[in-house]
């Protein structure tokens, strides 16, 4: 079968990888975001799909926008039976839902967490259990007809980089399952009245308050390594673990000291810090940064 691909970051990347090594499934087309300058220099730097599809020499097309006519005249002449599309960043027009059937690899149960950050919003709500669902879309943002969905426990303490790889796995083999067994599956509607959503994450995301333990922590696993959490001063909590749920305290009140590290209270639970990054500087042990402040039990963390 002849696939058109469509997506962006190493997520989309890496089910791309699993379908070229697919027999039987011919990738004849890739579509991916445009070249981004990244770091401190402004470097262009391609998108890990099309580094991809580079390598294995096939075509790449960067759009800017995929609604403008000659983008869209232009992939109408590529012949192909489905289209794929994973994060790839860009709502398809009509008239490309109706080339083939387009299938939405979502990070997600859906319904639930539509939009960006499906993964992060996982771990920031403390799910227990998420997955990927295969949709087939329609003009809405995924809110098309779900064509399977798979499952996987999310672990308490798990961090975003694991959950994504997880997800990453299951998202590949979810793909080749539903391409070369589409005709056995109907599609079903999705449950609009469980629907929710969550936005693209931004850096301001990343600062906190010791307020509640356990927000505190999930936000952690939520964005780590990026955007980070980060106090208002700017001190980034880079090694952190979750104390306790219950206590009543002081918020960013020292509690602790040992050899590992500090226990800091929020207003609902504590927290266990090991690292830090103050602004400006190099990631350091949280002891050597209390012992610079010259701050102890009892003091306030800022």
């Amino acid at each position: 079968m002849r696939v058109i691909f469509m997506g962006t970051p190493e997520y989309a990347q890496k089910i791309l990888q699993t379908l070229l090594e697919s027999k039987d499934i011919e990738v004849v087309g890739v579509y991916t975001q445009p070249d981004k300058p990244v770091g401190r220099k402004k470097i262009m730097t391609p998108p890990p799909v099309k580094t991809l599809a580079q390598k294995h020499n096939i075509a790449v097309y960067q759009p800017n926008r995929l609604r403008d006519e000659d983008v869209v005249a232009k992939l109408l002449t590529i012949e192909c039976d489905y289209i794929v599309v994973a994060a790839y960043g860009q709502i398809l027009p009509k008239e490309i839902l109706q080339h083939a059937p387009c299938i939405n690899l979502h990070a997600s149960i859906l319904p639930a967490y539509r939009g960006a950050s499906p993964i992060q919003q996982t771990l920031l709500n403390g799910d227990t259990k998420t997955g990927v669902t295969a949709m087939l879309m329609d003009e809405g943002l995924d809110t098309g007809d779900i064509i399977k969905v798979q499952t996987i426990e999310v672990g308490d303490d798990e961090m975003v980089s694991s959950l994504f790889e997880r997800l990453t796995e299951v998202a590949s083999e979810l793909t080749v399952d539903v391409l070369k067994n589409f005709s056995a599956y109907t599609p079903q509607q999705q449950d609009e009245s469980k629907a929710s959503h969550c936005k693209k994450i931004t850096k301001k995301d990343g600062e906190v308050i010791f307020d509640n333990a356990l927000t505190l922590f999930n936000k952690y696993r939520a964005f780590t390594p990026w955007p980070g959490v980060y106090l208002e001063s700017g001190l980034k909590l880079k090694n952190m673990a979750l104390e306790d749920i219950k206590s009543t305290n002081v918020p960013g009140e020292i509690l602790e000291i040992d050899e590992e590290g500090i226990v800091v209270g929020c207003a609902q639970g504590s927290v266990r810090i090991c690292k830090v990054q103050p602004a400006s500087k190099k990631e350091m042990d949280v002891l050597s940064y209390i012992n610079g402040k010259r701050v102890s039990v009892a003091d306030i963390l800022s």
